[in-house]
């Protein structure tokens, strides 16, 4: 079977971003444990707190048992309010628009969707910059510059909306066309 569901999580300060592909919301659990696992094994540090929704996948008994046994905070943003958890509803939107123009540019069928929005998540933590540090996500991370020379741009067209900056009439074009440079990731 294949994956259904994406499932991003960012980190408070660098930004950086994993993405977790599950066959089905219950997953959720198993994948967020083997990554608070993993995290607190490489990076030498606890995870001090998490922020969810209030879905059934985070808000259950053995979600919150496991992160009483870490020591993890477990916040909740208000129900049905998803701007309260901007920073993870701007990335998901971000990743899922990249891997749809990316998939509709390299022609390749839906089913590499996963593939894409992974590959959309790899190229954000590298190249992006935090404007206010002046070091992209990774390097906030890691503590150390990543090697971007396997990755290789290629371009395509865009259409860039006014958002009423300018006052159109009534059969002005809503949009002007630009090209669109995108990074794909080449692994040999």
């Amino acid at each position: 079977m294949g994956n259904y569901y994406a499932f991003a999580v960012v980190d408070d300060f660098s930004m950086f971003t994993w993405t977790l592909f599950l066959e089905s919301k219950s997953d959720t659990f198993v994948a967020s444990k083997k990554l608070v696992k993993r995290l607190q094994n490489t990076s030498c540090s606890n995870i001090c707190s998490i922020r969810t929704d209030h879905g059934r996948d985070f808000q259950n008994e053995i979600f919150s048992s496991f992160c009483e046994k870490l020591k993890i905070l477990h916040n909740f943003s208000a129900p049905r309010t998803p701007q309260q958890n901007g920073v993870v509803e701007r990335k998901n939107r971000s990743l899922e628009e990249l891997a749809r123009t990316m998939l509709s540019k390299s022609s390749l069928p839906k089913y590499f969707w996963a593939d894409l929005d992974s590959t959309a998540c790899y190229v954000m933590n590298r190249v992006l910059i935090k404007s206010i540090l002046k070091k992209t996500p990774y390097e906030l991370f890691n503590g150390r510059k990543p090697n971007i020379s396997h990755i290789k741009v290629f371009r395509c067209k865009c259409y860039v909306l006014n958002n009423g900056k300018e006052s159109l009439r009534k059969f002005d074009e809503k949009a002007d066309v630009g090209i669109l440079f995108f990074f794909w990731l080449f692994l040999i």
